[in-house]
């Protein structure tokens, strides 16, 4: 699944062009003018897509030049001046909207290489070793995108619709022109990435028609998720083609879980020691399933586990020796069962502590170059908690953690703060904000969101009755004795029979 996952600034409710969303200079952001400026270009085109393309006003005029003009000097320069002008006379075709998103992801890469840049500085690690692994990289070769040409052509037809339109000047009339090119999409496997994309985007779309009922608008999110489809319209961009095959010893670091209503997904960050005595570096592996609304909690690995066997090595702690594995250059494992068999016991903090410090990170591939996108492993400890129960003015983090009834935690790192993104904790695993709270080392994720960086906790440490116990995200993936685990697990098994009975009946009718 390609999706983005909603902003700190969008689930709290601000506005899409607030200050605290393009990088200021506070405690914990981008920091570096280039950063600002390039997400304020960005900021600027979004506004512009909110009224829409057809008849700009003054305001998306300029947000279209001064996109223009953040890419100037760049191979992109002259193409998106001229799709600029265009745009901005109300006279823009297709190959000019795509000129624009291009130019719009450019911007963002920038700025999500720039974020990377500090969050290898944080952490300790150098891009060097990255850069060694994108040589690697092979370039993507035309696939079933190519053989479908007109597909994707209906579907930048679409999009290009909705710019000329505006999220203002959003329809269901326009919106449900998705659906009969979404179902085209789906039967051709290389297409799939696009389908879901447009599936789900549509949907959110026709949940806020009319648009110009709408108070407060996602524009920076609808302008991702159209500016994303948009390139995905290009054949062969959606390929992603293995860098190769793999064999050693990876060691599973934490399992980052990804739930929406119709489907879950996992994705285990691990560090892999190459058989070959080579430096480690960081892989991911994944595993991806359709669910009913229903199946919540720990019942969601019951869907899961029959695709990645990676996941009862993750809730044991053990490695898992691998064979021939293949891997694609942005560093993602494509699993498969047989290349792969268990391993020793490995403690995951272990790992943290002696191996992830000296891991190479892999090349991010360019659509996936996106603020939003990063997800760096990190390895705290010895932090000082801070919790905010009580703040007269909520910031953005403490309005997620009053959603869930908690309080805004902060880690004190060396006396940096860094905010600690306590809405990402799962409920399919013993992980909680409460062991967060009472921990004294973290494995996590370096996040930025809204401004500023986040880590999102994958397991911590933390002291009962005097005894080091380690809490994981992951730590029911494989099963569980645990009571809340079991509980979980029965009532989803309980909830898929009923349907996998429900779905006998209309079969047999």
């Amino acid at each position: 699944m390609q999706w983005f996952p909603p902003t700190r600034a969008e689930t709290a409710g601000a506005p899409a062009d607030e200050p605290g969303t393009d990088g200021g200079a506070d405690g914990g952001t981008a920091g570096p003018d280039g950063p600002a400026a390039a997400l304020a270009a960005v900021d600027a085109f979004d506004r512009a897509l909110v009224t829409g393309l057809l008849r700009p006003q003054p305001d998306g005029a300029a947000g279209l030049t001064a996109c223009a003009h953040a890419v100037a000097g760049t191979p992109l320069a002259a193409t998106v001046a001229e799709a600029a002008e265009k745009a901005a006379a109300g006279a823009a075709g297709e190959d000019h909207f795509l000129a624009l998103a291009a130019a719009r992801t450019a911007l963002l890469g920038a700025v999500h290489d720039a974020l990377l840049t500090d969050a290898q500085e944080m952490t300790g690690r150098s891009g060097d070793a990255e850069r060694a692994v994108e040589s690697g990289a092979r370039p993507a070769a035309d696939g079933a995108a190519g053989q479908a040409g007109n597909l994707l052509a209906a579907a930048r037809s679409w999009l290009s619709d909705l710019a000329r339109a505006g999220w203002q000047g959003l329809d269901h009339e326009t919106v449900a022109g998705a659906s009969r090119i979404v179902s085209a999409l789906l039967p051709h496997p290389g297409l799939r990435r696009l389908a879901t994309l447009l599936d789900g985007f549509a949907a959110e779309l026709a949940a806020s028609c009319p648009g110009a009922s709408l108070d407060r608008i996602p524009a920076r999110r609808w302008a991702d998720l159209w500016s994303r489809a948009m390139l995905l319209t290009v054949p062969g961009a959606a390929d992603v083609p293995p860098a190769g095959a793999v064999t050693g010893r990876l060691l599973p670091l934490g399992a980052d879980v990804q739930e929406h209503p119709t489907a879950v997904q996992v994705q285990i960050h691990a560090v892999f020691e190459p058989a070959d005595g080579s430096a480690p570096r960081l892989l991911r592996a994944g595993a991806a399933a359709p669910k009913p609304d229903t199946v919540v909690g720990a019942g969601l690995w019951q869907l899961l586990r029959p695709h990645c066997s990676l996941l009862e090595a993750v809730s044991a702690g053990r490695s898992v020796q691998l064979t021939d594995m293949p891997v694609t250059a942005g560093g993602d494992l494509i699993w498969n069962d047989e290349h792969a068999r268990p391993g020793e016991l490995a403690d995951p903090f272990a790992t943290a502590r002696v191996v992830l410090p000296t891991a190479a990170e892999t090349v991010t591939a360019p659509l996936d170059r996106h603020p939003a996108a990063l997800a760096v492993p990190v390895f705290l400890e010895g932090y000082a908690v801070q919790q905010d129960t009580a703040a007269p003015e909520d910031t953005s983090a403490q309005v997620g953690a009053a959603q869930r009834g908690g309080a805004a935690l902060t880690f004190l790192v060396a006396g940096r703060p860094l905010a600690v993104d306590t809405d990402r904790i799962p409920t399919a695993g013993p992980l909680t904000p409460e062991a967060v709270a009472a921990s004294g080392a973290c494995i996590g994720l370096l996040r930025w969101d809204a401004g500023t960086f986040r880590v999102q906790p994958l397991a911590v440490e933390t002291t009962v009755r005097k005894k080091t116990v380690a809490r994981h995200a992951g730590g029911w993936a494989g099963g569980t004795a645990d009571k809340a685990g079991l509980k979980a697990e029965k009532a989803a098994t309980d909830a898929v029979a009923v349907l996998r009975e429900r779905a006998g009946r209309l079969l047999r009718k």
